[in-house]
């Protein structure tokens, strides 16, 4: 068996990940920024040529670049930001190949995604966001597409799934506002300054969708969330059905 544990932000899903782990042992754990054969989250998927480049460019990183490297055809998926500079161009220059955010075509993308799911075949394994939250996020913030549009997409997801042993935990947040508040507080730096809100508010101020309907407050943000969540309660119960258990988050016995 797999398990892909979904849900918003703070919702526990990391904890979630922790206690599976603690029950199966002998699991492996992927999570946000970890070389997926599933998911590209965090990650750059760089053919050849920009590869050298990279490693020309940076080479006092050229050995963190290529211990976090994995070669997948004509290309080269890097784990970069598992990989330790304080220039944070590499880190900028590096984002620039993810496949998330309508950096590439939405045929392109879902190509890359469904050849992903269909290539998969190890077992035992315990994803975090691997399914919903990049994917959603990049679906409804930067191709503003429909419900009804993401649905289909997530038709084609199952049948790319077709055959593979799976469950779906999915983290339901019951007070979305408070959640985000408590977020604010434990995601912070040694002085106290906040890390993530800042961070997460100006990555949805400034997509698409946010600038088209001039959402730029903490409020749209919340509803944001309430629409993600919901679209996601509603994928796992018509496209996924009964290989999906949803879970209050902080109040279930797993």
């Amino acid at each position: 068996m797999n398990y892909f544990v979904e849900g918003l932000p703070g919702s526990g899903k990391s904890t979630l990940v922790r206690k599976i782990l603690e029950k199966h042992p002998d699991y492996n754990a992927v999570m946000e920024g970890d070389y997926s054969p599933v998911e590209l989250a965090w990650c750059a998927r760089m053919p050849e040529a920009s590869y050298a480049q990279v490693l020309e460019k940076w080479k006092d990183l050229q050995d963190q670049i290529i211990a976090k490297a994995h070669k997948e055809g004509e290309y080269w998926i890097v784990c970069y930001t598992q990989i330790m500079s304080e220039d944070r161009a590499f880190y900028r220059e590096m984002e620039q190949f993810e496949i998330y955010n309508g950096r590439i075509s939405f045929e392109d993308y879902r190509d890359i995604v469904l050849t992903r799911y269909r290539n998969w075949r190890s077992d035992g394994n315990i994803f975090e966001c691997s399914l919903f939250q990049n994917a959603v996020e990049d679906l409804i913030l930067f191709r503003d597409m429909s419900d009804d549009e993401i649905l289909n997409f997530y038709l084609a997801v199952r049948d790319a799934l077709e055959g593979k042993e799976f469950e779906i935990y999915y983290v339901e947040t019951t007070d979305i506002s408070e959640n985000l508040n408590a977020i604010r507080k434990e995601r912070v730096d040694h002085e106290g300054n906040e890390l993530w809100f800042p961070m997460m508010m100006e990555f949805f101020i400034n997509a698409p969708y946010a600038k088209k309907r001039s959402l730029r407050n903490i409020e749209d943000l919340i509803a944001h969330f309430e629409h993600r969540q919901a679209l996601e309660k509603r994928t796992c119960r018509e496209i996924f059905g009964n290989k999906t258990t949803i879970l209050r988050s902080k109040m279930y016995d797993l």
